[in-house]
């Protein structure tokens, strides 16, 4: 069994184009980047790479794009949960046929105030109807955005249940309380706190790594904190992620992606995200270029 993914793990932004149709092209070549600019896996089809603004036949049309490039999916976790059940089992069984490292798993997000046995049974009808090809299974836990989180006990109950099948979490609280909680659920129980910060813990071996939106401009800082334990540079990626604090991260993120690729293109987003304003823009530019130039309080 191919080891599982860690370390330092981009959540890729996805490129589209002006009809708003995924632009794989363009997708796969800022992963073959950043693949070999210092991340050690990606995590295809999360927040950041819009993937509940993209259909059903979007996000299989990405996924396969990056199966035909001959990326390797055994370190690579993509985004296949949805609101409707058959959704997520559809996007799930693909990404297992395809090879993908695991299937990361938001909650279905629409209904408000589920009872713990009502995603109990979310998760297992995915993992009973995929148990043919049983990627692992990482829950995504990002109340902000979902307004569903998964409790802690919840997820204690899906490890006893479905053992190693239950692979991890990715978790973009911001509570490293909770983060550290699920660590501790279970050995091999694999846990993705959102935040380049969390690199130092993951040296010492709490987390798996972490799976960071920034990760898209910053992977080279993170890999020098995480690999060679050079606190400055991890320090930097630290400083290049607050630069988004309180803005639009996706539209950032993609901002700085057309600005270091020299590719407007890269800065589209899909409603009803909006573009960061063109002061927020400047300021974003002018922070990242200063940190790069080690001048971090500019």
């Amino acid at each position: 069994m191919a080891d599982k993914p860690s370390g330092v793990i981009a959540a890729i932004a996805t490129a589209v184009d002006e009809q708003g149709e995924p632009d794989c092209l363009r997708s796969v070549a800022l992963a073959r980047h950043l693949l070999g600019n210092g991340c050690d896996g990606l995590n295809v089809l999360g927040t950041t790479g819009e993937a509940t603004s993209l259909s059903v036949a979007q996000r299989k049309t990405v996924m396969t794009a990056y199966c035909d490039a001959g990326l390797p999916l055994s370190r690579c976790l993509v985004g296949t949960g949805a609101a409707a059940i058959a959704d997520a089992i559809a996007l799930t069984a693909h990404a297992a046929a395809l090879g993908f490292g695991g299937a990361l798993l938001l909650p279905p997000f629409y209904y408000k105030g589920i009872a713990d046995d009502g995603l109990f049974a979310y998760v297992e009808q995915i993992i009973g109807l995929t148990a043919a090809a049983p990627i692992p299974i990482y829950l995504y836990h990002f109340p902000a955005a979902s307004a569903v989180p998964w409790p802690l006990g919840l997820v204690g109950r899906l490890i006893a249940a479905f053992g190693p099948r239950l692979a991890g979490i990715k978790d973009s609280s911001g509570d490293m309380n909770y983060a550290r909680a699920a660590a501790g659920l279970a050995d091999n129980f694999s846990v993705f706190p959102s935040t380049e910060a969390a690199l130092e813990e993951a040296r010492s071996g709490r987390f798996a790594g972490c799976i960071s939106a920034t990760a898209n401009v910053n992977s080279d800082l993170c890999a020098r904190g995480y690999r060679n334990g050079d606190r400055e540079a991890l320090a930097q990626a630290v400083a290049i992620r607050g630069l988004l604090n309180g803005k639009p991260v996706i539209a950032g993120v993609k901002m700085l992606l057309a600005h270091l690729r020299a590719d407007p293109d890269w800065a589209r987003v899909l409603p009803p995200l909006t573009d960061l304003s063109a002061a927020d823009q400047a300021a974003v530019i002018d922070g990242y270029e200063n940190i790069r130039a080690g001048n971090q309080a500019a």
